[in-house]
């Protein structure tokens, strides 16, 4: 399922583990519905390497976007100029959110998805979004968000913060797919 237009004003903490019999039979439905063109390019696949993995499916993500100056295209997927813009950024928040299966290998998967936040504490967090666990049980989230709007889905950021966010949602997505392929063999 690709929710689309909601915010993840609702982040919170790691939530344990519960057992969701109907897990199987949402996972078929997520992957039915996805169309893989909806999501943004760059991380395409990495969100097609999660859904490879039998205890886990994709609920929703995003590339994470900057708006800017002239540039008002709220999806925009280039990189930011070498030059620094005068004024804010608006970013809007890079991040994966997945389903998984209450089973042995999860802990692990959970563990080293936890462990990508320790790229930079200060920008990468990982734990769940009220909004999605009353939807889909055993949901987590990984995002690429200043801390301080953490609970936010979009910030205004000055020209530098948003250099390093570019720099650091690369690091994110690479690492996920690493993390997505590992989780197969």
């Amino acid at each position: 399922m690709q929710y689309r237009g909601i915010s993840l004003e609702t982040f919170t903490k790691y939530k344990p583990l519960i057992e969701n019999s109907d897990f199987t039979i949402q996972k078929e439905a997520a992957l039915s519905s996805l169309d893989i063109r909806t999501v943004d390019e760059p991380i395409r696949n990495v969100i097609t390497a999660l859904n490879d993995i039998p205890f886990c499916f994709t609920i929703q993500s995003c590339f994470g976007h900057f708006v800017f100056g002239k540039q008002k295209n709220p999806k925009n997927l280039h990189p930011l100029p070498q030059t620094e813009i005068i004024g804010d950024i608006e970013y809007r928040i890079a991040y994966v959110a997945v389903c998984v299966q209450r089973s042995e290998p999860v802990a692990r998967f959970l563990s080293e998805l936890s462990d990508i936040q320790k790229i930079d504490p200060r920008y990468i967090q990982f734990g769940c979004a009220n909004w999605f666990w009353e939807r889909q049980v055993n949901s987590y989230v990984i995002q690429v968000e200043p801390e301080r709007h953490s609970k936010r889905d979009s910030a205004r950021i000055p020209y530098r913060e948003a250099k390093h966010i570019e720099e650091l949602k690369q690091d994110v997505f690479v690492n996920i797919h690493s993390l997505a392929k590992s989780s197969l063999g």
